[in-house]
């Protein structure tokens, strides 16, 4: 049921729902230790629930069960009754089940601090998910997308150095621009990367990453950095800790040049690093460690990938498969 629009002045989120909301983000990150951009999406998600309870009146600890299935409903059809952060088209399966879980987890915290009686999304159903296989590179794209920043300045050395790491060791575009020096380690092979939840990994560096990151920390990174004490492994041109957005800018104009824009963003390198180290016979167990899964169904979505990657083959070159 969409509700109609209140006035501008009206649109606003409870004072009690949002101490509420802090409260729940301060537990999510002491307690459970959730990352930043977590929590980030989660004060998005219960803020954009309280703007379109203050349109029915409602507070935060009188919600029914209604309530909620309306909200989320609205999302689904892009109803202008929740539409007050930007214009969007209704959210898609994926948007509205990841809103639900943040809505149950955050009435299962006011149940469990007694702050009310009932839990109203204790009976709702999470949207069954159909899991897109993602875009992977094929290995001759990898080596064009890698080859594109092969130039000697210190720039080039940067991007070959995290275009290399990101692809050789699986790393997500927040691990990569929060990797710090002492998460290299060149003598024994291995990079550190702080993944969902701030946990630690250790993987391996492979022969062609631990050689662009050596030359970038040889020459490269010193002529941008200068005499600052930067902590952060990748910078950017002005010496200062490159951004989630500088890094894909930066991926963006490589994939331009030999042809993939539009075809591929910061996670395809991850997709491409599981993809690759299953098809090359590496196993699920390892993939996932590497990866920074906490549960492998996340990793076996890569399985699937390569199983539609054989069948590819087997019917390109088998003689009697068609």
């Amino acid at each position: 049921m969409a509700v109609a629009v209140k006035p501008q002045a009206e649109r606003k989120v409870e004072a009690r729902f949002e101490a509420l909301v802090l409260d729940f983000l301060a537990y999510l990150e002491f307690e459970r230790g959730l990352a930043r951009n977590t929590l980030d999406a989660y004060r998005t998600d219960l803020l954009q629930f309280g703007i379109f309870l203050a349109g029915r009146g409602r507070s935060a600890t009188d919600v029914e069960r209604g309530d909620v299935a309306d909200f989320l409903a609205d999302l689904a059809t892009g109803s202008p009754a929740i539409d007050v952060i930007d214009a969007r088209a209704p959210a898609s399966p994926a948007t509205v089940s990841r809103k639900t879980a943040c809505l149950r987890s955050f009435y299962r915290h006011l149940r469990r601090e007694e702050l009310i009686d009932a839990d109203p999304t204790a009976s709702l159903t999470p949207l069954a998910r159909s899991r897109k296989l993602p875009h992977v590179l094929s290995h001759g794209e990898v080596t064009k997308l890698l080859d594109s920043a092969g130039g000697s300045d210190p720039i080039a050395q940067r991007d070959r150095a995290m275009l290399e790491l990101m692809y050789g060791c699986g790393l997500r575009a927040s691990e990569a621009v929060g990797l710090e020096l002492t998460d290299i380690d060149l003598r024994r092979g291995f990079v550190r990367p702080h993944g969902k939840g701030s946990k630690e990994r250790m993987v391996p560096l492979g022969s062609a990453a631990e050689t662009a990151v050596g030359r970038y920390l040889r020459s490269g990174r010193p002529d941008l950095v200068g005499m600052e004490q930067e902590r952060r492994l990748f910078v950017n041109f002005r010496g200062g800790p490159l951004t989630r957005q500088g890094l894909y800018k930066i991926i963006q104009r490589h994939a331009k040049v030999v042809g993939l824009e539009g075809r591929m963003s910061p996670h395809t390198l991850r997709h491409s690093f599981a993809t690759h180290l299953l098809s090359g016979g590496c196993d699920l167990r390892s993939v996932q460690e590497m990866l920074g899964h906490a549960d492998v169904s996340t990793t076996q979505l890569y399985t699937h990938l390569s199983t539609e990657k054989i069948k590819e083959v087997y019917f390109k070159a088998h003689p009697r498969s068609t």
